[in-house]
């Protein structure tokens, strides 16, 4: 990760994902037209802000951390891009699950 992209702070309970690529080709090569190819609802997290506030003023931590595969709702979540790449932004809330590694 080079410069812009570490000085990335998201704010409160954000995140910065990165989406996964959509597959176009098969394992046999054979290449996927554009519109036969489903959205890709994963991502890797980038980047996670400092958690929500409680309205007394306490930080609740978030539940995911950098490098945490998550699901993403098909709709929503904020384009940024840095250094040329996409990226999306999304509250806490908004993520639909953690992808646990085995």
């Amino acid at each position: 990760m080079a410069g812009a992209l570490k000085r990335f702070v998201p704010l409160f309970d954000r995140v910065l994902v990165q989406k996964a690529e959509a597959l176009t080709r098969t394992a046999k090569g054979i290449l996927i037209p554009e519109k036969s190819v489903a959205k890709v609802l994963t991502g890797k997290v980038v980047a996670v802000g400092d958690g929500a506030r409680t309205e007394a003023g306490t930080t609740i931590p978030p539940c995911v951390t950098v490098g945490d595969e998550v699901m993403l709702p098909e709709f929503g979540g904020q384009k940024v891009t840095l250094e040329e790449k996409d990226y999306y932004l999304f509250r806490e809330s908004d993520l639909l699950a953690k992808m646990k590694n085995e």
